[in-house]
């Protein structure tokens, strides 16, 4: 019984991934966890804020040891925007996230160049984008309120995204192209 439990497991076809198909699944994953992440860091940010509105004082730990307590105390528009603009940040590198699962669901290796993928691509560099803009506006926003208060010290935002642009706006181009070509290769058949 055993043997033809095994005649038979050899004879049936067992599709097996490639190392290319394993990595996308892997990275599919992963940009899972980084969206749902994201997306748990905004709302903290969003649940610290309505907490240190109605308590001033939830403001001396925010989040993760971030002392917004002067900020608060100076001006309580300015400590919104701060906020916001965390709010901001984190949603959009969220979307970015997301638009990546949806790259990494939609891709077919037997056709990757498609002009969806193309397009998903296109809108992560321009998530990409507005990030690095809300978090260029961010830090010049706070570097305005250190000068005027003197206090929040250090670089907010990470302002390496308009690199990650430049990556992905080169490979979205290259889909494109790669569509170009598919299309052109399916027309002459």
């Amino acid at each position: 019984m055993i043997v033809n439990c095994l005649k038979t497991i050899n004879h049936m076809t067992v599709k097996v991934k490639t190392r290319t198909e394993q990595i996308l699944i892997i990275l599919n994953i992963l940009a899972w966890v980084a969206f749902i992440g994201f997306m748990i860091e905004a709302g903290v940010y969003v649940v610290s804020y309505a907490i240190s509105v109605i308590n001033p004082d939830a403001a001396r730990n925010f989040y993760s040891g971030l002392d917004l307590h002067e900020l608060r105390q100076f001006n309580g528009w300015h400590y919104t925007g701060v906020v916001s603009f965390m709010v901001a940040v984190t949603l959009l590198k969220s979307y970015v996230a997301f638009l990546a699962i949806k790259v990494l669901s939609t891709v077919n290796m037997a056709n990757p160049f498609t002009e969806d993928v193309a397009a998903l691509i296109d809108r992560i560099a321009y998530g990409l984008l507005g990030t690095w803009v809300i978090s260029m506006l961010g830090n010049a926003h706070i570097a305005w309120i250190m000068h005027r208060m003197g206090a929040l010290q250090g670089k907010w935002f990470d302002g390496d995204f308009i690199f990650r642009v430049g990556l992905v706006f080169i490979i979205a181009q290259v889909f494109k192209r790669g569509v170009e070509l598919q299309s052109d290769r399916d027309l002459t058949v």
